[in-house]
């Protein structure tokens, strides 16, 4: 393989696949530098940074460092967690050199077989901060070795994965794993459990010693009543979820068998904990790490563990000189939980379904109250039905193509509130990077090899100035307050150097505009009908508007009430209390701009039928029904919102199929 500096190349001609090769290094440089705010030197130094070299390629530090050290003794081999790079330090600048001329374009196989090409470049010098916490979540606790190695083996062969002919159990083959349950069924249509239905059989015998002995030893405190055994093939997993309050009580504990894993664990103002289970260990959540912190695992065939033999159980802390890869096996999980049989009375009322009425939530009338709202009603919904919303966002808008392909070349675009990364492929001449809160939603734009990452759309981890464009579609209207609108919009002119553009897209209370009605509402077909049952549930949220005080000039459109009444043009600032979000009857007019919109998860979306409970799940029905938030635009609102931002002055302004659209540019 070869590299060579501008000297050699001035003295040298290149052949044509050494000139492709030379493009590509110099592309891998520019992306480091623009991606990352990696700046590689053209002289040689100790350092390397090595593209395609790492963790997020799905190479593992045993078979990076073999590679390098061929060319020498490497002092450190840093290897970032879920990044498409590492970092080589070598004794001497002479071994560093052999590594850059041997190993540039040289060709390795990464953990799944596949063929990936190494680029490397000279850096000064290599920092990383490590960002995760170093305690485990509060109550949380892993126990090492809780059987033994002859145990784990019995209790693997005593599951029964043939289908069940006497039904004492409940067995199901689920989208990500199989699962049995024994002393009642966990329904996953609602997440509970029926507590007047036990199974015949209870648990089996054979779980009885192990139960006895954790009691014992002060693991458990209730002897469980209900067990679910999980099997996980390699690259299957679990959505991140709470376990339900008022199902079960406090302690909910899991052996995991066969295979180690990394657990999820993120609290909800989004600090995430990655928690290894080893082989044979058991898994006690208490207090606030059941009640509080979701807990899932990623769909993938490798996790990124701890490299030190030492570090078995615990934190995957990001020391990046001590990651690697470990590939997945067939893991078999037992948990245990106690059917609650009194209402849940913890210390989380906001996420605790016992104390919590099933009644709408309230018009926020704060910023604190705001973020709670977002947090439930548009983050929590979003992970829930990531895949399913996915599979019905697949169609570029037409208008937002155009504004991508009349893209420079080689700019920097950055697409805030990406979702599954519908339009980072549009335009393969941009450099362009999605950012979404949704965990879920952003694993499907890696899965699609889409750059993109997890964020706030109010703190996004983006360099002031560094992008060329910027799109958000469909993404300022989850904001619950003026304020917060404002302050998304202007997080993304912070991100545009001068002279950048931004798209922005919003929901539009006018679905019927130039005598035209919009997408949503022709997608009615039942409209006709279904007239009477439409106006029966419109007067109710009719009956809620009454309730509002006379509107006052269109001044200040951003500056808006919680809720408006449809027949004024208007609106003021003042903020509405004691009043409820109302639930939008799906393809039919707004009346109202703060609404909760139903998302059937399996059925039709579409049918315009009465919405049961609210919050996250609460339906009789077979598809589970969540609500959304939405503050839905009137005409010259979002415009108006635009002009509050400083530095800013908008090109165009149109409406496009039920939205609000703008393009501005920064000053």
């Amino acid at each position: 393989m070869f590299a060579m500096d501008s000297n050699h190349q001035s003295n040298y001609k290149l052949s044509k696949t050494e000139k492709k090769f030379l493009r590509k290094q110099i592309k891998a440089k520019h992306t480091l530098l623009r991606h990352e705010g990696i700046e590689t030197v053209s002289y040689a130094t100790q350092s390397l940074v090595v593209a395609n070299g790492g963790l997020g390629n799905g190479v593992s530090r045993n078979q990076l460092l073999p590679v390098l050290e061929k060319c020498g003794l490497v002092d450190a081999l840093l290897m970032p967690p879920n990044k498409p790079y590492s970092f080589a330090r070598y004794k001497t600048t002479e071994e560093s050199k052999r590594a850059y001329v041997t190993l540039n374009g040289k060709e390795v196989v990464d953990d799944l077989g596949q063929k990936i090409i190494l680029y490397l470049n000279f850096v000064e010098k290599v920092q990383w901060k490590e960002l995760r916490p170093q305690a485990l979540p509060p109550g949380l606790m892993v126990v090492e070795e809780i059987i033994s190695s002859e145990e784990e083996k019995m209790l693997l062969e005593s599951v029964d994965w043939t289908e069940d002919t006497d039904n004492q159990n409940s067995q199901k083959s689920l989208k990500h794993r199989r699962v049995k349950h024994f002393g009642y069924e966990f329904h996953y249509e609602n997440n509970n459990v029926d507590k007047d239905k036990p199974l015949s059989g209870g648990l089996p015998d054979i779980c009885d010693s192990f139960l006895e002995k954790w009691l014992r030893e002060g693991y458990i405190k209730h002897k469980p009543d209900q067990m679910t055994i999980n099997q996980y093939e390699p690259g299957q997993g679990i959505p991140a979820h709470i376990d339900t309050h008022s199902a079960f009580e406090d302690e909910i504990v899991s052996l995991s068998l066969g295979s180690e894993i990394v657990m999820d664990f993120k609290h909800p103002d989004g600090i995430a904990v990655p928690v290894m289970l080893p082989r044979r260990s058991l898994l006690v959540m208490t207090g606030e790490s059941r009640y509080l912190w979701t807990h899932g695992i990623t769909c993938r065939k490798f996790d990124t563990v701890q490299a030190s033999e030492s570090l078995k159980s615990g934190i995957i802390t990001s020391d990046v000189g001590d990651l690697t890869l470990s590939k997945r096996g067939l893991r078999t999980s037992f948990t245990f939980r106690k059917v609650r049989q009194t209402p849940c009375n913890c210390s989380y009322p906001l996420v605790c379904d016992s104390q919590r009425k099933e009644t709408p939530p309230s018009f926020p009338e704060s910023d604190k109250e705001a973020s709670r709202l977002e947090q439930e009603y548009v983050h929590q919904v979003y992970e829930e039905i990531a895949g399913h919303f996915s599979s019905t966002r697949h169609t570029p808008w037409p208008h937002i193509v155009e504004f991508l392909k009349a893209l420079p070349s080689g700019s920097i675009v950055a697409d805030i509130g990406c979702g599954n990364g519908k339009y980072l492929g549009i335009n393969k001449e941009l450099y362009m990077i999605g950012g979404d809160r949704s965990q879920n939603l952003v694993d499907i734009c890696r899965e699609r090899q889409f750059q993109a990452f997890v964020c706030d759309a109010l703190a996004v981890p983006v360099r002031s100035g560094s992008c060329d464009a910027c799109i958000s579609i469909a993404v300022i209207h989850h904001f619950a307050t003026a304020e917060r609108r404002v302050a998304a919009l202007q997080e993304i002119v912070r991100l545009l150097r001068p002279g950048g553009k931004a798209l922005i897209y919003v929901w539009a209370m006018e679905q019927e505009y130039n005598k035209q009605k919009s997408k949503y509402l022709r997608g009615n077909r039942n409209s006709q009908g279904k007239k009477e049952e439409m106006n029966s549930d419109t007067s109710v949220q009719r009956s809620l508007v009454e309730q509002m005080p006379d509107m006052g000039s269109q001044d200040s459109p951003f500056s808006v009430p919680r809720i408006n009444d449809s027949q004024e043009g208007g609106c003021n600032s003042r903020q509405v209390s004691n009043s409820k979000l109302p639930v939008h009857v799906n393809r039919t007019s707004f009346y109202s701009q703060d609404v909760l919109v139903p998302w059937h998860l399996k059925g039709n979306p579409d049918k315009g039928k009465p919405v049961e409970p609210f919050g996250p799940i609460g339906s009789q029905d077979p598809s589970p029904v969540f609500h959304r938030y939405y503050h839905v635009f009137r005409e010259g609102e979002l415009e108006a919102a635009c002009r509050t931002v400083n530095d800013v002055r908008i090109l165009q302004s149109y409406y496009d199929q039920g939205n609000w659209c703008v393009i501005l540019q920064k000053a």
